[in-house]
């Protein structure tokens, strides 16, 4: 049944989350705007598909209706529609997304009953500019502390245990072969594990994949968990961030490398939170998808929806890495 907020109720809601997010958004716009880059604080806004325009819009999630007129402004946007008592989310274009729920839930679950493993060091930033010639390096702005010849003594020494395709597939020709594992994205599912950064990020990449649906108090919770990981991912790296007031995590040495592993167990702490929250949520979202396709009668007309239910558990992400092009409002 759904829960119904006055303006009174869900109108504060929705400023305390703009007010949040526009710490984080303000300074990136202002950015873009002056033709700067920021290797740790864009990057969030390059890599996944969610605008700042979209992460500063509040949704309240399934099941709850916002009353009063101020709430009609959703109906210019395609997934809400005018419901008993006010505007909620259309379950119809939520249905087109059940396909791609059920298996980022299978992905979450699977990822949550593996144990942690905290032997790789951050050694995937090294492996992604291994024996690559200067001008090919993605932070080009940015110097290796150890020069070209001290960066790739350390891959060498290794290991390389990499389990994460995202991370994996961005390592130069030189150093994917030196890696314990070969990751691809038909194994994702039965490589991924809690203890991995980028696994950690990924939670706010499925957040975003199915705003507006999931609330955005839980979107803007997994932000907040993956800026604190990207700047982890970038102070481990071999690039010198040091001016920009990141000093580094020398994982070439045994202090770096147990700082390092100290950070992973703390995110892999608070990640199982987060992971817990979201399968909750795509299990309620998946539950609306149900209640509404015992009622036919009630679906508007609309486009065939696509190719959810057939497409690879998981797509490219948009762009390169940092310097990619995140999606546009």
């Amino acid at each position: 049944m759904a829960h119904v907020l006055s303006p009174d109720q869900w109108l504060p809601l929705a400023r305390a989350h703009e007010a949040r997010v526009d710490l984080w958004i303000a300074p990136h716009l202002a950015r873009r705007r002056a033709g700067q880059t920021h290797p740790v604080e864009d990057f969030l806004f390059g890599y996944y598909r969610l605008s700042p325009a979209k992460l500063r819009r509040w949704n309240p999630g399934p099941r709850v209706v916002l009353a009063g007129v101020e709430a009609t402004e959703r109906l210019s946007r395609p997934d809400f529609r005018r419901v008993p008592g006010g505007v909620g989310i259309d379950p119809w274009r939520l249905a087109r997304h059940s396909g791609r729920l059920r298996n980022a839930r299978r992905l979450l679950v699977a990822t949550a009953a593996r144990p942690p493993a905290y032997g790789c060091f951050g050694l995937h930033e090294w492996a992604m500019v291994y024996r690559l010639p200067a001008d090919d390096l993605r932070h080009s702005g940015l110097r290796l502390r150890l020069g070209a010849t001290g960066t790739d003594a350390v891959v060498d020494a290794g290991p390389l245990r990499c389990t994460h395709i995202d991370a994996f597939r961005f390592f130069t020709d030189a150093a994917a072969p030196l890696n314990s594992l070969q990751p691809t994205r038909a194994t994702q599912v039965a490589l991924e594990q809690p203890g991995c950064l980028h696994a950690g990020m990924d939670l706010y990449r499925w957040a975003a994949t199915f705003d507006p649906f999931v609330g955005s108090h839980l979107v803007a919770d997994c932000f907040a968990h993956a800026r604190r990981i990207r700047a982890v991912d970038m102070a481990a790296s071999p690039y010198d961030l040091t001016d920009l007031g990141y000093p580094p995590i020398a994982i070439e040495t045994p202090d770096g490398r147990a700082d390092y592993a100290r950070h992973q167990r703390a995110f892999a702490e608070t990640g199982a939170v987060l992971r817990a929250r979201l399968v909750e949520a795509i299990d309620e979202l998946l539950d609306v998808v149900a209640e509404h396709e015992e009622a036919p009668a009630e679906m508007p007309t609309m486009a065939a929806p696509g190719h959810d239910d057939g497409r690879p558990l998981v797509g490219d992400r948009p762009g390169t890495g940092a310097g990619g092009a995140g999606a546009a409002d």
